[in-house]
C-alpha cells in the first residue's frame, strides 16, 4: 500500500475494519482513536487551536440554529420607545433619568429565561389587539434603585441591595408601577405604525412561572439600560415572533408608509386617466338564433327578421359586459336609448 496516496489508505483502513478481517489489530479488536481524530470527526481543525467548526458534526449541529428575519420597523419603535420613557420616567421619578438601547437581537425563548440572572422581576404583558403575549425583565440593581428613588432615597448615594430574600409586597407595588408606564410607553411607540395596547397580566420573580410560548420559539430581545445619575440598572423586553405576526408587513418596511412594489403616485394618476378614457357601448336589440347555411348565403340587402317590438328593453354593453337596459327612443334627427336601469351585476344576483 506505498503507492497508495493518504485518502486511500484511509479508505483501505475504514474498509478492513468494516469487514472485521483486523485491519485494526485483529478480528473482534477496538481501535481507541486518538485527539486529533475525534477532533478531525468533530470538524475542529487542531491546528487552529479548535476554533474552526465549520465542518463535520459541528456543521451538522449549528445547522439547527434559526437566523430569523430582520424587522427594520421594529428599530424605529424602539428607539421611539427610548425617547419617550426618557421623559415619561423623569416625570415618574422626579429624577434626571436617561434611557439608552443596548441592543436588539433574536433569541430562543428557552434559552433566554435560562439565561435570566436572578433574582429579578419578569412582568407579563398581553398585547390586547394581536392575542398574545410579551415579558419584561427588570433586573435587581434596578428594582432597588426604582425603590430608592420613589422612597425618597438621597441622591449621589447608591441603592441598598439585599439579596437572599423574597421582594416585599412594597417593592412589587413599586416596580408595578414602573411597568404600567413602560407599558403606556411601548402602546404610543407603536402608535404611528399599528394601534396596540399592552395591559399588565401578572409579576413574577420565577422564570418557570413566566413561560408564554415554547422554548424553542423565536423572539426580539430588547434590552434598555436605565440611568438615575449613580443608580439604574437593565430592563429586557422580549416579544415572541408569534405576538408581531399581525404586524408582520409592516415590521419589514424599511420606513414608515413604504408601499411594497406598489407607487402611489403612478396609482394615482392612471387612476385620474382611466376617468377620461373613451370606451364604447353597442346597442343589443335582441338575439336570434340561424343555421350556419343561412348566414354564409346572407347577401347585401338581406332582411333579419328580430322578435324585439318598439317597447322591448334594450341592453347596452361594453364588449361583453353587460352595463344597462333602456328603451329605443329618437332624439332630434338621430335614435336614442333612454337608459332606465343598471343591469345586476353577476355576483349581485340574486340566487
Amino acid at each position: 500500500m506505498s503507492g497508495l496516496s493518504e485518502e486511500e489508505k484511509m479508505a483501505a483502513e475504514w474498509a478492513a475494519m468494516a469487514e472485521g478481517d483486523g485491519g485494526f489489530g485483529g478480528t473482534g479488536s477496538t481501535r481507541v482513536l486518538n485527539q486529533d481524530e475525534i477532533d478531525s470527526l468533530l470538524g475542529f481543525d487542531s491546528g487552529a487551536g479548535g476554533d474552526d467548526a465549520n465542518s463535520g458534526i459541528m456543521a451538522l449541529v449549528n445547522s439547527a440554529l434559526v437566523n430569523y428575519e430582520r424587522l427594520p420597523m421594529l428599530e424605529v419603535v424602539f428607539d421611539r420607545l427610548v425617547r419617550m420613557m426618557s421623559t415619561s420616567l423623569r416625570n415618574f421619578t422626579s429624577d434626571n433619568v436617561e434611557v439608552s438601547l443596548d441592543q436588539i437581537s433574536s433569541v430562543r425563548f428557552g434559552d433566554y429565561l435560562n439565561s435570566i440572572p436572578l433574582p429579578a422581576m419578569l412582568a407579563v404583558f398581553k398585547a390586547e389587539e394581536w392575542d398574545n403575549f410579551g415579558l419584561m425583565t427588570i433586573d435587581s440593581a434596578m428594582i432597588y434603585s426604582i425603590v430608592d428613588v420613589l422612597l425618597g432615597g438621597r441622591r449621589g448615594t447608591a441603592a441598598m441591595r439585599i439579596e437572599g430574600r423574597p421582594y416585599t409586597t412594597i417593592e412589587r407595588n413599586l416596580v408595578e408601577r414602573m411597568v404600567h408606564v413602560v407599558l403606556s410607553d411601548l402602546s404610543a411607540a407603536f402608535d404611528p405604525l399599528s394601534p396596540v395596547t399592552f395591559r399588565f397580566d401578572r409579576l413574577e420573580t420565577n422564570p418557570r412561572f413566566a413561560t408564554i410560548s415554547r422554548p424553542s420559539n423565536a423572539a426580539v430581545l430588547a434590552k434598555l439600560r436605565i440611568d438615575m445619575e449613580d443608580r439604574g440598572g437593565r430592563l429586557e423586553l422580549l416579544i415572541p415572533y408569534a405576538t408581531l405576526e399581525p404586524v408582520r408587513e409592516l415590521l419589514l418596511q424599511m420606513f414608515m408608509g413604504e408601499k411594497f412594489g406598489r407607487d402611489s403616485i403612478w396609482e394615482t394618476h392612471l387612476a385620474g386617466e382611466l376617468w377620461m378614457t373613451d370606451v364604447q357601448l353597442s346597442a343589443e336589440l335582441d338575439q336570434i338564433t340561424l343555421p350556419l347555411q343561412d348566414v354564409l348565403n346572407w347577401k347585401i340587402g338581406t332582411r333579419i327578421m328580430l322578435n324585439a317590438t318598439p317597447d322591448d328593453s334594450v341592453e347596452l354593453k361594453c364588449g361583453d359586459i353587460p352595463m344597462f337596459q333602456g328603451r329605443m327612443g329618437r332624439k332630434g334627427g338621430s335614435i336614442a336609448v333612454r337608459i332606465d336601469r343598471e343591469t345586476p351585476k353577476p355576483e349581485e344576483v340574486p340566487g
